[in-house]
């Protein structure tokens, strides 16, 4: 049984259109490979035909997982967000007691993570830690170089 993927609406959509990408103009271009390779001639010893073979099965299988994840997503309801306490679909601003930094991190399921943009999955270390807090306290989060506090000074929807 797989588990829940948590969307934003924002999430859901992307995911949507993802996959719509994949099956028009994905699937386009790998038939019109297989068809070039096939003009090569013997398809037994033809390396572009089985190299585009098996970027069909591959693409198909994606598309199918993708599907999957859409299929039993949760989407996160903005209404449903509580303002006061971390939870998927808001933002939180942190500061890093020991060393003075404040980032501010959105926490999203983790289908949507995406660190280098500040969107943190609720199943990452940080997010785990912060989820359920409210604004004032500080969570420790574990970390190859040691725990590492956080402050919570500010909880908005995202």
């Amino acid at each position: 049984m797989e588990k829940d993927v948590i969307l934003t609406s924002e999430g859901y959509e992307k995911l949507k259109q993802q996959i719509e990408d994949l099956e028009t103009n994905k699937r386009r271009e790998v038939a019109d490979r297989i068809r070039e390779a096939r003009e090569f001639g013997d398809i037994s010893e033809n390396s572009e035909y089985d190299d585009a073979k098996n970027e069909q099965a591959l693409l198909e299988h994606r598309i199918a997982r993708l599907k999957e994840q859409l299929r039993s997503a949760r989407v996160i309801d903005p209404k449903d967000v509580p303002k006061d306490v971390v939870s998927v679909g808001t933002k939180v601003r942190v500061k890093d007691v020991d060393h003075g930094d404040v980032d501010t991190y959105e926490i999203v399921g983790s289908a949507e993570a995406d660190p280098a943009n500040s969107r943190l999955s609720n199943e990452s270390p940080v997010g785990r830690a912060l989820l359920g807090h409210k604004k004032g306290e500080t969570v420790e989060v574990a970390a190859p170089s040691g725990a590492i506090r956080l402050k919570i000074m500010d909880i908005k929807p995202s």
